[in-house]
């Protein structure tokens, strides 16, 4: 009889299918991933792996012997290339595999520049699977040229990779500053001065007009008629749910793939958790890009194809290394209208409130203040404003 097919190898995939055998179901698990290698963590892919500072079977989640162990069958380095609802089957590799619940943890995708302004040039790199570094990797020499097109995370993660093995960095970013869609001004000043004490050049407001070389990148004109010679870029410019296979088969898209509070799409057999889907939260249509939301979700998900019946719930957070610096985030600052600064000697936090309501909490090279932000986020209060801008205040006391 068949059983319970996965679409998507990655973290919120490897989180399900494991979830699923911790909560004793017996029957049939497949996991399908279309690169050749067993799931794996995404995260210090921009930042230890690039720097050289953690092998490749330390990237991987489980061994695959776990995966062998807990009898679930594993197909890397194949695309499905189509779902049948009608059927329930999938094809993969020419083969048709049936199910009696599927679920896609397809992820995203990262947007790339367009080929007519030079996108596909030979030295132009993309941040998101292991073949994206592993393709990059001998171009982090010293003295190199880098431009990093997009002042997000990736970005940033990239420049500060870059930066650390001496070289020339270049971020642009077109928004009016870096971060611009996920942090407060305050948190990107923070940013912008410690990349430019590490010798990163970044030019806000202003666009990419295009890549320039004869089959291999060799420069950028930009928007401002400046032209600046370049040895390699790196397009960080957000990432697209994957949802195409989704669309093909028919299922309700909405901001990625829709999903109701337990998980489930538009299709009563098929689920989705992770980058790829989309959720009601606060009472928006949201999807949360983040190594939390793939494990939460897809836990979730695997317990209410199991017959749990859960709403899932999430308490976001994230995180960022650059440099010496840690970045964590908890909760999502939404509709914030005020931004507190609290310092306590090199510590540094940025707690977003909208009126009286505490929403998220920066903090920077300051695990105390992220991990009592996080658990009052947890708890739903919300702390004085003037108590945590007192640096005199014993921030345990909040909770």
């Amino acid at each position: 009889m068949a059983g319970i097919v996965v679409i998507g190898a990655g973290q919120a995939g490897s989180s399900l299918v494991a979830k699923l055998r911790g909560l004793g179901y017996a029957g049939e698990i497949t996991l399908i991933g279309d690169e050749p290698v067993p799931p794996y963590q995404r995260p210090p892919l921009s930042k230890k792996y690039l720097l050289g500072e953690m092998d490749i079977e330390r990237l991987f989640l489980r061994t695959e012997a776990f995966y062998a162990e807990q009898n679930i069958t594993l197909k890397l380095g194949a695309p499905v290339t189509a779902i049948d609802r009608a059927a329930k089957t999938v094809t993969v590799g020419g083969e048709v595999i049936g199910y009696e619940q599927l679920a896609l943890t397809t992820g995203s995708d990262p947007r790339m520049l367009p080929a007519a302004i030079g996108g596909t040039l030979g030295g132009v790199y993309g941040v998101r699977r292991l073949s994206d570094i592993d393709a990059m990797a001998h171009e982090f020499a010293p003295g190199k040229r880098l431009l990093v097109v997009g002042g997000g995370y990736i970005g940033l993660e990239a420049a500060a990779v870059a930066a650390l093995k001496g070289l020339k960095v270049t971020l642009i970013e077109a928004a009016p500053r870096i971060l611009g869609r996920v942090a407060a001004p305050e948190t990107a000043d923070f940013m912008r001065a410690l990349h430019q004490s590490h010798g990163v050049e970044i030019r806000e407001g202003l666009g990419l007009v295009r890549l320039t070389g004869d089959g291999h990148v060799t420069g950028a004109d930009l928007a401002d008629g400046s032209h600046i010679p370049v040895d390699f870029a790196i397009v960080g410019i957000g990432i697209t749910p994957g949802q195409d296979l989704a669309e093909a088969a028919g299922l309700v898209i909405e901001n990625g793939i829709r999903t109701d509070e337990q998980g489930r799409t538009s299709d009563p057999s098929i689920w989705a958790a992770g980058d790829c889907a989309s959720f009601v939260y606060r009472g928006a249509r949201i999807r949360l890009e983040s190594v939390q939301n793939a494990i939460d979700q897809a836990e979730a998900v695997a317990a209410n194809m199991l017959g749990a019946g859960k709403t899932y719930v999430p308490m976001p957070w994230f995180w960022s290394d650059q440099y010496d610096l840690k970045l964590q985030i908890a909760g999502l600052n939404t509709g914030y209208d005020r931004v507190v600064l609290r310092e306590a000697g090199a510590a540094r936090s940025h707690w977003y409130y909208r009126g009286e309501t505490f929403l998220a909490v920066d903090a920077m090279n300051d695990p105390r203040g992220y991990m009592v932000g996080k658990r009052l986020l947890e708890a739903g209060k919300s702390p004085d404003p003037a108590a945590v801008a007192d640096p005199a205040t014993e921030l345990k006391t909040l909770l």
